[in-house]
């Protein structure tokens, strides 16, 4: 077998997690040069999709590999070891595949098995704008004949050159009523949908995470999939964000353990003084911290029973791990001395790309207020 042979899950292929390894170090060749251009990893995702992990979430039963969320887990972890770019863009396909596929699993929720069977069949890619809508929503859906007419523009969609759906949604308020989210998937090559080239930042510069225009686009009626008050949670976000949460934070876990992984080489070229020595130990410590963290967001999946609980434990990991991930990375930086200055070494790339980890949600604010709440027994459908 190859890299570049499709997959047949239905015999005995090596693990993803083994097929993402072998990726990453192809991968890894390539991370400066796309850093440095704030060019999308296109060629990545091509191996991606002949590799077979595109469809790595999807059941068995529907053509995927039926991997469940822990290994999901850890072939984001391990791409991310290799290339934070390329992991972080992908992780949003992967839990955008891994919610419907725990719907049909534990749900018995059958309209989701279309889109299942495409992500299998034709290898979509399925983009999130998680980013722009969370729970309050964006854009607005003008109401027309048959359907909706959508204005929005969606930030932060990771991939946003390849992709073929964008699993998203838009704001109808009638008047005299409260608003109402619609959500929807948008075909990316649709002539109202513009991808825009804004993507420039401190880090995860690969992302491919522009803005995505979309100006008139009608949606059917038979195509919205959900219409859900907005700025309250519902439990279709309880199952996103107990799902996807765990899949994201695997990313900056790993990209957290290369950056250990490059520190302790460039440690151990210096004088090993009491002072390395801490450093390094702190940096061991910290990583620690952030691998239990997340092993308790992947225990909370491991439940099956999303609500407000498995939000409170997921997001309570996702700060802890955020916290302990950018601690480990900085005391990688420090005692790797002054060559992990270089951006040669890949070590101060690894730095920019761990603030990444600041700035899904829950935010650390909203999150102690959430945990608060919980903790207080007050409500908490308006924290987010």
């Amino acid at each position: 077998m190859t890299l570049a042979s499709r997959q047949d899950f239905s015999s005995d292929p090596p693990s993803i997690a083994v097929i993402a390894s072998d990726l990453g170090k192809i991968f890894a060749s390539r991370t400066e040069h796309h850093d440095e251009t704030d060019s999308f990893v296109t060629e990545n995702y091509d191996m991606l999709r002949s590799s077979g992990l595109i469809e790595a979430g999807v059941p068995k039963e529907l053509g995927g590999a039926g991997a469940d969320v822990d290994e999901l887990a850890l072939m984001l972890r391990t791409l991310a070891r290799h290339c934070s770019s390329t992991a972080l863009a992908f992780s949003m396909h992967t839990h955008q595949v891994a919610i419907p596929a725990w719907r049909w699993r534990h749900q018995k929720i059958q309209a989701v098995e279309p889109l299942l069977r495409r992500v299998a069949q034709e290898r979509i890619i399925l983009l999130s704008s998680g980013g722009s809508d969370w729970i309050s929503g964006s854009g607005t859906a003008e109401r027309v004949d048959g359907g909706y007419k959508i204005t929005a523009r969606k930030v932060f969609t990771s991939a946003a050159p390849v992709g073929d759906l964008l699993m998203t949604g838009a704001i109808h308020q009638s008047e005299g009523e409260p608003p109402t989210v619609l959500h929807f998937a948008v075909p990316m090559k649709a002539p109202q949908v513009k991808v825009m080239n804004n993507w420039k930042t401190l880090g995860m510069r690969a992302t491919g995470s522009h803005d995505v225009v979309i100006d008139g686009l009608i949606i059917p009626d038979a195509a919205i999939v959900l219409k859900r008050p907005a700025g309250v949670w519902h439990v279709l976000y309880q199952i996103i964000a107990t799902i996807a949460m765990p899949l994201i934070y695997s990313v900056y876990l790993g990209v957290a353990e290369g950056a250990r992984d490059v520190a302790v080489s460039l440690a151990k070229k210096r004088r090993p003084d009491h002072h390395v020595l801490e450093l390094v130990g702190k940096m061991e410590t910290s990583l620690l911290g952030a691998s239990l963290a997340h092993e308790a967001m992947l225990a909370a999946v491991r439940k099956n029973s999303p609500g407000p609980q498995s939000v409170h434990e997921v997001m309570m990991g996702r700060h802890l791990v955020a916290h302990h991930a950018i601690e480990a990375v900085e005391f990688a930086m420090e005692s790797a001395g002054g060559a992990g200055f270089y951006r040669a070494q890949g070590l101060e790339r690894r730095f920019r790309d761990i603030q990444g980890a600041r700035y899904h949600p829950l935010q650390a604010g909203q999150q102690a207020l959430y945990a608060g709440s919980i903790a207080l027994g007050l409500p908490i459908d308006n924290v987010f």
